[in-house]
């Protein structure tokens, strides 16, 4: 009695601690207040409230609006001196309820302006080495005057307007408040010295070749409207050069004059084919709209050669018509091959098309229109139908840029017509990346001034898919290992980026020009993250449908972060707020491992003994200790008084004699039959929230692989513990063995902990290919 007695005062002395301890804690939470920092706790503080323009599914509202603005132009090229002219008419719509008081008209080009303060604004010292031309660019060239010079703004009736240029900004002043549901017309003349792309980077301008010729890729090239609408009021952000372009969508008609010995295509249908075409070239481009599995050529590249020494004086003028789109670019000179082929989107043919000089060949020739049809197939699978009657792959040296339906890519093999894998398919990356731009965002239009990400990281996750789908389409492109070698999308490889420092990482959702890390950040690290939404949280499935509702609801319109956020759980019945918040508005990192297993047995106690582990156990504390099932963990004192005893219950036939004692006949007929009992705790170091993927290797050699949702880390953020009851013992436990997760240390990955190799190790396993 005196012992009962003594392990009963024990028990109850130590509830009084517990219950002293949590009486201090709940004095202290409420003396200091809790602010709530669950991974899981839903998005209001970083959401703006749902309203009639915006819903909270992430659908379009009931009063979203959007602005229109249509132009007609008239662009001449001098290609002697390397200038470009334009007289452009700009019809503006009021779709908003808002009275505007002045215009917003973007002049890009104005970063060149000799006056520019885009250079000013990047801190760092002397680079300690450079090549000698850029040596001498930097600290001796004087500075390249490519901005624009406004020569007239004038209303409909030809009266000058007041305007104010803001650097890459001119506000316009209308006569009168424009009011809700109106329109204003004005226009404006204008020209600017074109530059060197090659040699002074950029997003658009020319390439001089050895024979005086020059192939010109024309982009950003006319004063554009800005966007206005119920997020930002006037989208007027400076344009530095990094952050693209917001842009409202609209109606073009643009006549360009240019040598008339040159080729010339851009955004919009040709209207005056047969004046600019010869009959051989109109015969050829017939043969093509029927060609569907090989690109026909409309200029051969003989044809091309025989023009590089002409340098017509005489002119042509061709003429594009383009139905909403956001902009206009077009590419034009006397060296293009051109080539064309037909390929079927739902129902129609659209026209794969690619433009290039003979320094692309053989490669482009080969890969270029094939990569187009390619393309515009898989992201149609993945979105929408591709609205638009051709695709333009434009070759371009060290360039890749997009415009609505037309593209400039890189990828050029040497003087010889030699190339290696790694040019091969950068090329075909960059046409895949670039064309893929028709649908995020020149269709689906968000703002890239603001939201890098939202254009560059969805389009690079469905260049991903569309890389894989490319390389089973088209097996002969691929090399040995027949796999299509995406440079971005797997997990693994945003690892070295997602492990870096701190100092040197920037949250997604950061604005364009504040970005650390502009390619990792923009376009790996979403990419991957939708990658990992498809393949390991959400599945195929309910992804792709989702990510369908999201095109589908935003195509021609102006979507926020929020939108697609919302759209994608809307869909899908998916809570992701844990996912939007860690891994698009911090710069945390996954690290999840095995801290520690402990395998257990059933043991048969005498009363006394009982009443010790109910009084430590969760769930039966205050409950009758009699005919309680006891755990122990194997090896512990505990495990070995009890074996000495004989209360060990280790004999597969009397464990199971000893469960099935508790069970009806028919209860026992469905019971599974373990024979070995395990805790497993998982830690996680990082901050990353992600799904706990488990591979349990069994002593006979099998595997089996558990999947525990992101939410089993909604109550401890650090360690979560599975108890596991098994038919075969376990040898091996492996978190995430497939790299699914982008988990940067996994050296915490296994049990048994496997020895951290060193360098010299780890290099020759390298060279041994383990």
């Amino acid at each position: 009695m005196k012992k009962i007695l003594l392990v009963l005062s024990v028990t109850f002395w130590i509830s009084g601690v517990s219950y002293a301890q949590n009486q201090e804690e709940t004095k202290n939470v409420r003396e200091l207040g809790h602010t709530n920092e669950n991974k899981f706790k839903q998005m209001y503080d970083e959401f703006a409230t749902p309203n009639m323009y915006r819903t909270a599914s992430g659908a379009p509202g009931s009063a979203y609006y959007q602005q229109q603005a249509d132009y007609k132009m008239d662009i001449e090229l001098d290609d002697k001196n390397k200038k470009l002219s334009g007289k452009e008419t700009i019809t503006y719509t009021n779709n908003s309820p808002d009275h505007l008081e002045f215009l917003w008209v973007q002049l890009d080009q104005n970063m060149r302006a000799k006056d520019s303060k885009t250079p000013l604004i990047n801190g760092g010292g002397v680079d300690p080495a450079s090549s000698q031309k850029g040596f001498v660019t930097q600290y001796f060239a004087e500075p390249f005057d490519g901005g624009f010079n406004i020569t007239s703004v004038k209303d409909v009736n030809g009266n000058p307007l007041k305007y104010t240029i803001n650097r890459t900004m001119m506000r316009v002043e209308m006569p009168e408040h424009l009011a809700p549901g109106s329109k204003f017309v004005f226009s404006i003349d204008w020209w600017y010295n074109i530059n060197d792309h090659v040699n002074g980077r950029g997003r658009s301008g020319y390439e001089e070749f050895e024979d005086g010729n020059r192939a010109y890729v024309i982009a950003q090239f006319y004063p554009r409207m800005a966007v206005y609408n119920d997020v930002e009021g006037w989208q007027n952000h400076q344009f530095w050069g990094r952050g693209e372009f917001a842009l409202p969508f609209g109606d073009f008609e643009v006549n360009i004059t240019v040598p008339a010995d040159h080729i010339l295509d851009g955004t919009g249908v040709l209207v005056n084919r047969k004046e600019v075409f010869t009959k051989d070239m109109m015969n050829r481009y017939e043969k093509a709209k029927k060609s569907y599995n090989k690109p026909v050529v409309i200029v051969t590249q003989k044809e091309a050669i025989a023009k590089e020494k002409t340098f017509s004086e005489k002119k042509n003028t061709w003429k594009l018509k383009a139905e909403n789109v956001r902009d206009f670019g077009f590419a034009t000179s006397r060296r293009f091959i051109w080539d064309i082929m037909a390929v079927k989107i739902g129902g129609k043919d659209i026209m794969a098309v690619s433009m290039y000089p003979k320094e692309g060949n053989p490669l482009w020739e080969e890969w270029s229109t094939k990569v187009v049809a390619s393309t515009l197939k898989s992201y149609s699978r993945m979105t929408f139908d591709y609205p638009y009657h051709k695709a333009i792959s434009v070759h371009a040296k060290n360039q890749g840029m997009e415009y609505p339906m037309i593209c400039w890519n890189y990828g050029r093999p040497d003087k010889n017509g030699n190339y290696s894998d790694r040019t091969k398919y950068g090329m075909m990356s960059v046409i895949i990346h670039e064309v893929g731009h028709n649908f995020f965002p020149m269709i689906v239009n968000s703002d890239e001034r603001q939201w890098t990400w939202m254009d560059e990281g969805l389009n690079t996750f469905v260049q991903y898919v569309a890389e894989q789908d490319f390389g089973e389409w088209y097996p002969a492109a691929l090399g040995s290992d027949k796999k299509y070698p995406s440079r971005r999308g797997p997990a693994q490889k945003i690892i070295p980026y997602m492990s870096g420092n701190q100092n040197r990482l920037s949250p997604i959702m950061s604005q364009s020009n504040n970005i650390h890390q502009f390619g990792p950040n923009a376009y790996a690290k979403p990419a991957t993250g939708l990658n990992i939404l498809r393949e390991t949280v959400m599945g195929r499935d309910l992804f792709d449908y989702s990510f369908r509702t999201y095109s589908q609801r935003w195509m021609f319109k102006h979507p926020t972060p929020e939108d697609f956020f919302r759209t994608m759980e809307d869909a899908s019945a998916v809570d992701l707020d844990w996912f939007w918040r860690g891994w698009f508005y911090t710069t945390d990192y996954t690290d999840i491992g095995v801290r520690d297993v402990k395998k257990f047995v059933v043991s048969k106690v005498p009363t006394l003994e009982s009443q010790k582990f109910a009084a430590t156990s969760r769930s039966l504390r205050f409950a009758n200790p009699s005919n309680l099932v006891v755990m122990v963990e194997e090896g512990s004192s505990d495990y070995k008084r009890i074996k000495e005893n004989g209360g060990i219950i280790e004999d597969p036939v009397a464990l199971k004699q000893y469960v099935m004692d508790n069970f009806s006949p028919e209860e026992r007929k469905n019971m599974k039959n373990p024979k070995f009992f395990y805790e497993v705790t998982f830690e996680k170091p990082g901050g990353l929230v992600m799904p706990l993927i488990v591979e349990y290797t069994y002593e006979d050699g099998t595997k089996e692989t558990v999947t525990y949702p992101a939410e089993i880390w909604r109550k401890n953020d650090s360690v979560v513990k599975r108890a596991i009851a098994s038919e075969k013992e376990i040898s091996k436990i492996v978190v995430d063995p497939q790299q699914e997760t982008a988990d940067i240390d996994t050296s915490n990955n296994s049990w048994p902990q496997r020895n951290k190799l060193g360098k010299f190790e780890q290099f020759k396993n390298k060279v041994k290919g383990q």
